[in-house]
């Protein structure tokens, strides 16, 4: 039996970022069983970029040259970016039986009138965040007849509106890479990283704006008045996004307790310390101005990161809205508690069952769009924090491992693997020439005004 041809395009695999993740677990995995012909088409690359041969399976990037974006609006700029020219050369190329798109729903703006569209198998796994569901969204769901979700909260709002075939699929985690280590690795990873007996609370994001930093710092002053040795770690990139060297200043909070990760591009060597600048030098290599905070381009590997996991004491995740929030599965896999926002995909996280405590938030309107947002209250996350405190350490590492537990059940890439592989089993056979050449008109012909017959006409 023919194999089916599998097209799976989002963030190129090897992209710090969740969308990267996922697909670097659901390609790895969709390529052990042996079943499929894996294409994957990259967004963040071009075409026949070197990175594009790194991989086991076929891969081409769907960035377009930067000057062919010359002269166009903004919005069409963001179209190609995302692969919007670049999918049709893809189906036409290697001709696939099913299409898997995973990304935000504007990256598919207009492929619902693509002549592939819906003659091939066509899935389309997006992350939707607020109430209410983006128009766009709700626009495409009679359009789309494989229709994922990240997060049960966007199911259940499409469900209400009478979208039933609208499905939870959340996103993939290798839960292998993230583990509580011994207590013996983790006191010797404190003093390799200049700590001791501080009480540290995490956050691990990018410095986006709907990330709750300012209700976070507040929290975190209230809370350092009642527990001096508290330390926040915030593992992210201080050169976007929220002005935190400004906003520590503001609240009028010690910088030397705010802790954060620093990568050398030179020896992948990492820190955690107080920010004061980028560009540092490398204790380890020398390497001058080789040593900024971690971003996109230039992260940890997972078992740094797993490290930087298991220097917290607790993992507090405030956020305005989120699709799924990665960090927060990968926190419970190091059996930490975690602290969340109680609205979005924050929902399925902070449950008695995931071993997650819900942060209490106020709502808000975001200008424009009228989304709804979250505001989380400071005074709940210094309860939250308090109450972990106070749990004995048997309490904390029973928690712990019930948390771990749950998150393998439903978040590891064994798991939402096989029920992407049974998605594409039951997908019918394809009867598609792939042409996609589109008949030409010539918009200046005029008609005759009488014709004799049908077939004159059609000639005409």
């Amino acid at each position: 039996m023919k194999k089916k041809t599998v097209l799976v395009h989002s963030n190129f695999c090897r992209a710090f970022t969740g969308f990267g993740k996922n697909k670097k677990n659901l390609m790895r995995y969709l390529f052990d069983t042996g079943k499929y012909d894996l294409i994957e088409l990259a967004n963040g690359v071009q075409w026949d970029d070197p990175l594009t041969k790194t991989v086991p399976w076929k891969c081409k990037g769907s960035m377009p040259p930067p000057a062919t974006l010359e002269g166009l609006s903004p919005e069409e700029q963001r179209a190609q970016g995302y692969g919007g020219n670049l999918v049709d050369r893809a189906i036409e190329e290697f001709k696939p039986d099913v299409y898997i798109g995973i990304e935000d729903i504007w990256a598919f703006n207009t492929f619902h009138t693509k002549p592939w569209w819906n003659k091939i198998n066509t899935m389309i796994w997006t992350t939707l965040d607020s109430l209410p569901i983006l128009p766009q969204a709700i626009e495409y769901a009679p359009k789309i007849k494989n229709y994922y979700v990240w997060s049960s909260f966007a199911e259940k709002a499409f469900h209400e509106m009478g979208y039933d075939h609208v499905k939870t699929l959340r996103g993939s985690l290798d839960t292998s890479n993230f583990l509580r280590l011994s207590d013996k690795k983790r006191e010797n990873l404190r003093k390799l990283n200049g700590l001791s007996n501080e009480y540290i609370i995490g956050f691990v994001f990018r410095n986006q704006l709907r990330k709750s930093v300012p209700n976070l710092l507040d929290g975190f002053k209230i809370f350092k008045e009642k527990e001096p040795k508290a330390k926040l770690l915030l593992h992210t990139h201080w050169s976007e996004g929220w002005d935190i060297p400004r906003m520590l200043d503001e609240k009028c909070i010690n910088k030397e307790d705010v802790l954060t990760t620093h990568i050398c591009n030179e020896c992948h060597n990492y820190e955690i310390k107080p920010f004061h600048g980028q560009e540092q030098s490398c204790k380890k290599c020398g390497g001058k101005k080789s040593v900024n905070t971690t971003n996109t381009g230039k992260g940890v590997s997972e078992s740094q990161l797993n490290e930087v996991y298991n220097l917290m004491d607790v993992y507090c995740h405030p956020f305005t809205s989120g699709g799924q929030e990665i960090p927060i599965q990968e926190a419970k896999l190091t059996e930490l508690i975690t602290l969340v926002t109680n609205y979005s995909c924050g929902e399925d996280t902070c449950t008695s069952e995931s071993k997650g405590l819900p942060l209490e938030w106020s709502e808000y309107r975001e200008p424009g769009t009228q989304f709804i947002k979250a505001s989380t209250s400071p005074q709940s996350i210094v309860d939250q924090l308090t109450k972990v405190w106070e749990l004995t350490e048997e309490e904390k590492r029973e928690w712990g491992q019930k948390a771990r537990q749950w998150t393998i059940n439903n978040f590891s890439v064994e798991v939402i693997g096989k029920q992407l592989e049974e998605i594409i089993d039951v997908m019918p056979p394809v009867d598609f020439d792939y042409n996609l050449k589109n008949s030409s008109f010539n918009a200046e012909y005029t008609p005759k005004k009488d014709y004799s017959n049908l077939q004159d006409f059609l000639i005409d």
